[in-house]
């Protein structure tokens, strides 16, 4: 009886019609970033090369409380939508195990686009906010004067590394196109969707790995300075010899990873 109310608001059309527009703007703040993270390749540091930094640039807009406001009612519906997904979803998935770990997934993507739907109430009232890179190493002090919290940095940097490892398999073995109905896009937008979503999952998945690996360092060294969101992986990362052109395929991996949730919009299997 209970699996039959969760599957009625799973599949309720306000749902899905309130749930999928948010996954247009979930893309969104992902094309966003792969437009920021071009500036760092290009040698523009001053913009946040995060989630935050890009809503950030939607307030430089002159309509930019209102988009704004759009973007966050987007994302709060597209969380709504991915809880559902957790609690009865992915019924097509046999294996259980897989099942198990797409629910998580959509548990991740609903805690994700809360904070950045928080992000952007916060920039269209005009509160002030901390960049990834100031939070993260405010969180990594905090445990790193912990007893073991070197230990704990470490794991959590293993975790992270991990997350990273599974994301880009997603997209190295196409496993993302098992939740798509691939006969509601155009015929001809099948093999692009294909493609972009294979390099977006493998990018998204190397910026998480870069973010651990930061983490990891901060847990050998004792040093919370070293650790960091995003902003602070790829700003890292394009110091390092060759870093911009790694740089760049992450670019390339987010803007791939936006157009892969516009067609997701639409062809997300319920």
């Amino acid at each position: 009886m209970a699996t039959d109310v969760q599957d009625d608001v799973r599949r309720n059309p306000a749902v899905q019609a309130f749930g999928r527009a948010g996954m247009v703007c979930y893309g969104l703040v992902h094309v966003l970033l792969a437009a920021l993270t071009a500036q760092v390749v290009l040698g523009d540091s001053g913009e946040r090369t995060d989630q935050k930094g890009a809503v950030a640039t939607l307030n430089e807009s002159p309509i930019g409380p209102v988009l704004l406001w759009v973007l966050a009612i987007g994302l709060f519906a597209f969380a709504v939508w991915q809880l559902s997904m957790a609690v009865s979803g992915y019924g097509w998935v046999t294996k259980k195990r897989k099942r198990v770990y797409r629910r998580c997934g959509s548990v991740g993507r609903a805690i994700t686009g809360t904070a950045i739907g928080i992000a952007a109430v916060n920039y269209a009232t005009g509160t002030s906010q901390k960049s990834s890179t100031e939070q993260s190493q405010t969180w990594t002090a905090k445990v790193l004067a912990l007893p073991f919290g070197q230990v704990l940095v470490g794991a959590v940097a293993l975790y992270v590394i991990g997350l990273g490892v599974m994301v880009a398999r997603k997209g190295i073995k196409k496993s993302f196109e098992d939740d798509l109905d691939m006969s509601r896009l155009p015929g001809a937008t099948r093999i692009w969707v294909e493609r972009l979503g294979r390099i977006g999952w493998i990018g998204k998945g190397a910026s998480y790995a870069l973010i651990g690996i930061l983490l990891a360092i901060a847990a050998v060294t004792a040093d919370p300075s070293e650790s960091g969101g995003l902003d602070k992986a790829l700003h890292t990362l394009a110091a390092q010899p060759y870093g911009i052109f790694v740089l760049a395929i992450i670019a390339v991996g987010f803007l791939g990873f936006g157009a892969y949730c516009f067609a997701a919009a639409r062809a997300h299997k319920v």
